[in-house]
């Protein structure tokens, strides 16, 4: 089973030469405020194009301020992540030692320890850098059409306005202008032989449950997904579980009660209690706490767990997904949460030690307070991929790293979370598709290997003035390492660069000569040569 390239646009978000209604010009658009995205758009303003940063939603920076607050980079090679990414975490250490507190870590020592901050803290950093840089931001803009001449994109429309550019960056964890303007894109995993990777197909590292998972009638219980597993060589279209990243505190002068669900339904964890009284481990029932600044913890799913924070198989239709769905699969990652925690504080096959634990534990008073304190961004690992002029793959990040024409270097573990859990006919429940950590023995860091100019560009007969630094061109095994905030800082720093590069020079993404960009990129203190330790080593 070949992959499905995704190439039929809905008409309404094509069109050739409708004219524009009134809104803004810039020399660079940038859609989607992620990481990816406004670090392209601060790359972008500081080579003196004109920018306007487009977010559909009421929250700027979306994970990297929305409840991501442990960066990940403690498994990367710092010192190839400089740039914007360095000057970020910089000022975060500093609006601490400014107000005469401790600094969390220092952004000068490159090593494995872990940098934590606190939400409220990274967010007025990240307005205050698109502030000096002149980038002009708007939120709740999201697109609805695209006009296009050839394969030029000409305009963006959107509910509250129509912008124009030379250049347009789509900096979504999804894909959409990419989407919208008619470049090819896939979703899911691939077969391993479609491009020779041993991590494609299904994946089965966790050991089975013995337990049932079907009720009395023999369907489904709740919370399974599948009821086969399917040929272990064959991709499919589902993707790593989605779920949030919860700021919580213990501390009564900071803690607000987590909120109630609505309608909480305790049949919804008969798997959980079959496989604790079948004599599953506790500790595999829960979600990972991660202490930050401010007696705060940040919860993410467990990606060794066998249930924990994130909804297994309930993201598949969000790319896909116009607004109004799109805000009903985020309601039911809240419900879920909510309904998870309150399983995990007051359901008797919870030992009394565990419910104690997760029962001290509230939301934040001084965390997302617009949002009733609960995060505004859904951690959406991964989305739609474009199938761009290069497809970054397992070998490409594990046996040729080098590339001709790198804008910079990632080096996250290859790591996806769960993206099934299935009910074996005959006995047995087992979770599908983790990628536990792909990494050096020591230090615990990923491969460094070189992302190419050429994976964040459309095909030339698709689209000739766009970028997509977020959803690049790269198969399920290589979004499993490309798909960390930090990787996308300095991939959408160098898609930013090449951006305002090309309005300036009139010339399509494709053509930019990338020694023009290289010697822009150096200026802005991006690394570009892979370390020469450690590449290629697999000890």
């Amino acid at each position: 089973m070949k992959r499905l390239i995704h190439l039929v646009i809905p008409l309404l978000l094509v069109s050739q030469g409708v004219p524009p209604v009134a809104g803004a010009e810039a020399e660079v658009v940038v859609y989607g405020s992620t990481p990816g995205g406004f670090c392209a758009a601060i790359a972008a303003a500081r080579e003196g194009a004109s920018v306007i940063l487009l977010e559909p939603t009421d929250h700027i920076g979306a994970m990297s301020t929305g409840g991501l607050s442990h960066c990940d980079s403690n498994q990367m090679v710092r010192s190839t992540l400089v740039g914007l990414f360095h000057e970020w975490h910089t000022r975060v250490v500093k609006d601490y030692t400014d107000r005469g507190r401790e600094a969390p870590y220092n952004p000068a020592v490159k090593d494995q320890s872990r940098w934590v901050f606190e939400p409220h803290v990274a967010l007025r950093v990240t307005k205050k850098m698109l502030d000096e840089a002149g980038v002009k931001v708007l939120t709740e803009r999201r697109l609805k059409s695209i006009t296009k001449d050839g394969t030029r994109i000409k305009t963006l429309v959107t509910n509250d306005g129509t912008f124009t550019a030379k250049v347009f960056v789509d900096g979504t964890y999804e894909g959409d202008l990419m989407a919208a303007a008619g470049v090819a894109w896939s979703i899911g995993r691939e077969d391993r032989d479609d491009y020779g990777e041993p991590l494609a197909g299904k994946q089965y590292p966790k050991p089975g449950m013995k337990i049932n998972g079907f009720d009395d009638a023999g369907k489904l219980l709740p919370l399974l997904t599948a009821d086969s597993r399917g040929a272990e060589d064959r991709g499919d279209t589902n993707v790593m579980t989605y779920s949030f990243r919860l700021c919580l505190t213990a501390d009564p002068k900071n803690r607000v009660d987590m909120p109630k669900p609505d309608k909480y339904d305790p049949a919804r964890f008969e798997i959980i209690r079959r496989y604790l009284r079948a004599g599953g481990d506790i500790g595999k029932v829960g979600f990972d706490r991660y202490p930050l600044p401010g007696d705060k913890l940040d919860g993410n799913n467990s990606i060794g767990g066998q249930f924990s924070i994130g909804l297994v198989g309930g993201g598949n239709d969000w790319h896909a997904a116009d607004e109004a769905v799109r805000k009903a699969i985020w309601n039911a990652h809240k419900q879920y949460t909510l309904e998870f925690i309150q399983f995990l504080t007051t359901d008797p096959i919870i030992p009394a030690k565990t419910r104690d634990q997760y029962r001290q534990l509230g939301l934040c008073r001084d965390e997302f307070a617009a949002h009733g304190h609960f995060p505004p961004a859904l951690y959406v690992r991964e989305s739609r991929r474009m199938k761009g002029m290069s497809v970054i793959t397992q070998k490409d990040i594990l046996d040729t790293p080098a590339k001709d024409d790198p804008i910079a270097i990632s080096s996250f573990p290859i790591d996806s979370h769960d993206c099934r859990r299935i009910a074996v006919k005959g006995g047995g429940v087992v979770n599908e598709g983790t990628i536990f950590p792909v990494r050096r023995k020591e230090p615990k860091q990923g491969y460094a290997y070189h992302v190419p100019y050429r994976a964040v560009l459309p095909k030339p007969t698709e689209c000739v003035n766009l970028l997509v630094p977020v959803a690049l061109s790269c198969t399920h095994v290589g979004m499993s390492s490309l798909r960390i905030e930090g990787a996308w800082m300095v991939i959408g720093q160098g898609a930013g660069v090449a951006a305002a590069l090309a309005a300036k020079q009139g010339v399509t993404v494709q053509e930019l000569p990338y020694a023009k960009l290289r010697e822009r990129l150096l200026a802005q203190k991006q690394v570009l040569e892979l370390p020469s330790a450690g590449v290629g080593d697999k000890k």
